[in-house]
């Protein structure tokens, strides 16, 4: 055997096989890498792969020429696949062809970014003021540093201040005013503020074809004889709705007859109640009643029993008398009504009355120094079903009353012509009251103890007219010391413009 030509019993002249001196660690590092490269690259060629080496490889083979093991490969330069390829041929002519596996679809994320804003400018649909920062892209500048003055704050709070004090003194001084009676003589009227007319009415508005009458010349202007007029060719019937004051109309009064009239009707009322009386008796449905005698007829009905004793046959007749006359009071308390029964009936007509329609009337009276004056104004309006209130007042006292028209009626007689105002008389005090809590204005006596001269007092109707509804529950009766007090307690029952009214007059 040629030695020489054996490539395996050949003395192999390679660096590896050479017995050198000891290498450092970093050559054996690096020899060790070359030799996995080498192992790598005699693998790949040997299954047929056709797989381009990293440049930077070095072919390395271990000793005896055997390949390494692919722990000591180098990570970085190639990966094994997870199926080795056969090596023989008939395996690999044996092999079923692999189909090739479709790569994995990936998702398609979410796109959460929203539209652009040029997108959203775009959008006819789009409302610009529902839109936020992105649709409106206003960009955002820097507010600059603004220093407060030295001072400024305490110049505001010193103007509070002074406000404040100043609100206080005007109360302060509306108090004192109003409990020293100062702002009794204060002109209290208000002043209205009269607006400037329009420069078209309202009714006129669908006529002209403009804001202000200026255009009337016009005739193009105007919308009398356009279509969109308000005035057409039609005519408008209105319905027909009964006129509110025919509730009020007082029932029409029967026709009154003449005595003449009242007599025949009377007779022939009497004689067609004898007629029925007496076809009664004759047919046995009622006994004939007996003889109604009397005094003027005692003779004629009685004859011969009137002869023989006169004495009892008078004591008969005017038992008889008697008899008839008791029946006939008898009849009458059954008829009359009981108190109750005239009080319902009372208010029934009252209740009648006021439904017809409210009245109101005002009276002014100088002086109610006369505790039976008061008196009278109370307990006739309560009698009357009246409501209303009056004021006493040390100038001047107000009376107000509401109620139907035949209980105003009555009472504007009995304020106007049956009060003597002019007559005084002493003070009475209740039981269980104290003449110090009735003020010195309304008590009958003077300082001296004499009664006050009244010949100057007088009652004057202020006002008489009617309204819709009652403005007070009740009748009262309030004291009161100012004008302001007497203000508040009218203001209640928005009446007090009566109160300015009769102070106005002289």
């Amino acid at each position: 055997m040629d030695r020489g030509k054996s490539p395996i019993l050949a003395p192999r002249h390679d660096d590896s096989s050479r017995v050198g001196k000891p290498q450092s660690a970093a050559e054996k590092l690096a020899s060790l890498k070359a030799r996995v490269a080498a192992a790598v690259g005699s693998s790949k060629a040997k299954t047929g792969i056709n797989i381009t080496p990293h440049p930077a490889t070095v072919s390395a083979r271990g000793g005896l020429n055997v390949d390494l093991h692919p722990a000591l490969q180098d990570l970085g330069q190639y990966k094994l696949s997870k199926t080795i390829a056969p090596k023989f041929a008939t395996s690999i002519g044996n092999a079923r062809p692999q189909p090739e596996k479709p790569l994995p679809k990936t998702k398609k994320q979410l796109d959460l970014s929203g539209p652009s804003a040029e997108e959203t400018r775009a959008n006819p649909y789009f409302d610009n003021s529902l839109g936020g920062q992105t649709a409106t892209l206003k960009n955002r500048h820097s507010r600059q540093l603004v220093f407060n003055q030295k001072g400024k704050y305490i110049q505001q709070a010193n103007a509070l201040r002074r406000q404040a004090a100043l609100e206080a003194m005007k109360k302060r001084i509306a108090e004192s005013s109003r409990k020293i009676g100062i702002d009794e003589d204060l002109d209290t009227e208000k002043n209205y503020i009269v607006e400037a007319p329009p420069e078209i009415e309202w009714w006129d508005e669908g006529l002209v074809d403009g804001k202000s009458y200026d255009v009337i010349g016009n005739e193009k202007m105007l919308k009398i004889d356009s279509v969109d007029s308000i005035i057409t060719e039609y005519i408008q019937h209105p319905v027909l709705l009964e006129p509110p004051q025919e509730k009020n109309m007082p029932a029409p009064k029967p026709m009154f007859l003449t005595s003449k009239e009242q007599a025949k009707l009377r007779r022939q009322r009497r004689m067609a109640d004898l007629k029925e009386q007496q076809a009664k008796i004759r047919l046995g449905l009622e006994p004939a009643p007996p003889p109604k005698v009397k005094k003027g007829n005692l003779m004629r009905v009685l004859g011969e029993e009137a002869v023989k004793d006169p004495t009892a046959v008078e004591a008969r007749v005017n038992r008889e008398i008697e008899a008839r006359h008791q029946a006939h009071v008898e009849m009458n308390e059954d008829r009359k009504l009981t108190k109750e029964q005239r009080h319902e009936k009372l208010a029934a007509n009252q209740e009648k009355d006021a439904a017809k329609g409210i009245h109101v009337m005002v009276f002014k009276i100088n002086n109610l120094a006369n505790g039976s004056h008061r008196f009278k104004i109370a307990k006739n309006a309560e009698q009357m079903a009246l409501t209303g209130i009056c004021i006493m007042h040390p100038r001047f006292n107000l009376v107000i009353v509401e109620g139907g028209e035949h209980s105003i009626r009555q009472y504007k007689k009995l304020m106007m012509n049956r009060i003597d105002w002019t007559e005084n008389s002493p003070t009475r005090i209740k039981e269980g009251t104290k003449a110090e809590a009735l003020q010195d204005w309304l008590k009958a006596e003077d300082e001296k103890g004499e009664l006050k001269d009244m010949t100057l007092n007088k009652c004057v109707l202020v006002f008489e007219g009617e309204q819709k509804s009652r403005a007070f529950r009740k009748w009262g009766s309030k004291v009161c010391e100012t004008d302001s007090a007497a203000r508040d307690a009218l203001t209640r029952a928005k009446m007090e413009n009566f109160w300015a009214l009769a102070k106005s007059m002289t």
